[in-house]
């Protein structure tokens, strides 16, 4: 289809629950529920509006999204399961909105969650190799480049750090900047009712916080996580119909890229967890946006990937954000936190938050359109809309998983944005953007299907 055909796409709803400690407390059904009910009492709609969904897991059994959504009703519609590793989740919302755009449908559902283990990842098949063994292999092999010389830890703090190491041997960063980057993001989740971790650890505490790697310690890691987030995409024409314009945030371009064979035949440990994939990723999407050189300030709040505080250091240029040799000093300047130049990880970022796999991309674009609908509270980024534009500043999400792929987000409000009126605060009851609550069976009763809904009152577990 010619892109002058693609539809306009819209966030118009989104959900999420509190991101926990992996104990075995909540099944990923009730988790789903909880996400997809907030996600359409967001939107102000019913089960019945959705067209299509695809639900993203990386930790569960077959059909697990049907299982989920069916406590919404059994309407029939198309729903897939999306595993894509780290970036399960954003790649799910990447298909919503491909349905959308391409007008298919209007209107699409994008679910994601995760019930996980205790501790580092492992995997559910030890009778056959992870589809990541070479990518371990790959940044094992590279540590001999590197002036740490062999490191140590379980696979993916390994493959980071090294990673992260990499960017100081070249550009004269140290682990003080990881650990900047670490206590800035636990900060930022003091404010954040959703989040796993809010002891807002200082640099001193993360520096002296037992050691994961060489140059991890593990206040820089992300915890295993359960949780579960929504978000429903729209056309332009149902935002109008249903009166969204006061809350509906259009996806102005989005991208998905996977590996190419410079993540094996180069030496470089940052090429193997993706930097080069989420450069061209980010290039394309903000080339599509129509962005010229040296446009990229017109980003104002930033969720990035970062698993390890290290990736978000080395991410940082590979969006954009900064020259390649810039990152280090970028976050010295502080122009990664408020008052600076971005809002990176308003919501603590996947180190405080959480990372609950199939949950984490459709978390960071619930936390971004919250943070362009202004109703992020305590964790509003200021200056967003202090320019011309009515539109104000753009949103980005970058969501990265190994193995691999990347989705990368550029958000932003529309121009018929209208302030005032109904809205999910209102259909809620509160400003779920920063304040976390359960949902009852009088929620779920005001979005499940009104044509297939019994299977919901018999089996519904909240």
């Amino acid at each position: 289809m010619p892109k002058s055909q693609f539809q306009r796409t819209f966030i118009v709803g989104c959900g999420c629950t509190a991101f926990i400690k992996p104990r075995g407390l909540r099944t990923t059904e009730d988790m789903g529920l909880e996400a997809g009910t907030k996600a359409l009492l967001d939107a102000g709609i019913t089960y019945d509006e959705v067209e299509t969904a695809f639900v993203g897991y990386c930790y569960g059994d077959s059909t697990s999204g049907q299982r989920a959504l069916y406590g919404l009703g059994m309407t029939g519609i198309p729903i897939t399961n999306v595993n894509n590793n780290c970036s399960t989740g954003s790649t799910a919302l990447f298909h919503a909105n491909n349905a959308v755009k391409s007008g298919l449908v209007d209107c699409a559902l994008a679910l994601g969650f995760e019930r996980m283990a205790p501790g580092s990842l492992g995997t559910n098949f030890p009778d056959r190799p992870p589809p990541t063994l070479l990518f371990n292999k790959r940044t094992v092999a590279l540590e001999e480049t590197l002036s740490s010389g062999t490191n140590f830890g379980p696979g993916a703090p390994r493959m980071f750090g090294n990673a992260g190491q990499e960017y100081m041997d070249k550009f004269g960063a140290e682990v003080k900047h990881l650990a900047m980057i670490a206590a800035k993001n636990h900060a930022h989740s003091v404010k954040n009712p959703y989040s796993q971790f809010r002891s807002g650890w200082t640099v001193d505490q993360v520096l002296q916080a037992p050691k994961i790697t060489a140059q991890l310690t593990k206040f820089m890691c992300s915890p295993t996580s359960d949780g579960a987030a929504c978000c429903i995409v729209a056309s332009e024409d149902f935002v109008h119909a249903h009166r969204l314009e006061n809350q509906a945030i259009e996806i102005v371009a989005q991208g998905l890229e996977t590996d190419e064979p410079v993540a094996y035949d180069t030496q470089s440990p940052m090429e193997v967890v993706g930097y080069g994939m989420s450069k061209r990723c980010a290039d394309k999407v903000f080339k599509a946006a129509g962005f010229a050189d040296g446009q990229r300030d017109l980003v104002g709040v930033v969720e990035l990937h970062d698993c390890f505080s290290a990736n978000e250091l080395i991410m940082y240029p590979a969006l954009g954000l900064c020259a390649p040799d810039e990152a280090h000093k970028m976050v010295e300047r502080g122009d990664n936190t408020y008052g600076g130049k971005y809002v990176v990880n308003p919501s603590g970022g996947l180190e405080a938050k959480g990372h609950p796999l199939g949950a984490t991309g459709l978390g960071m674009h619930f936390y971004i359109t919250m943070q362009l609908r202004e109703w992020a509270g305590p964790m509003q980024a200021s200056g967003l809309f202090d320019i011309p534009d009515k539109r104000g500043k753009y949103g980005l999400v970058h969501n990265i998983g190994i193995g691999g792929a990347v989705v990368v987000s550029l958000l932003r409000r529309p121009e018929f944005y209208k302030t005032g009126g109904s809205d999910g605060k209102a259909r809620l009851g509160y400003n779920h953007a920063h304040e976390c609550r359960p949902v009852t069976l009088a929620d779920v009763d005001k979005v499940k299907s009104k044509k297939s809904s019994k299977f919901v009152l018999q089996h519904a577990k909240l």
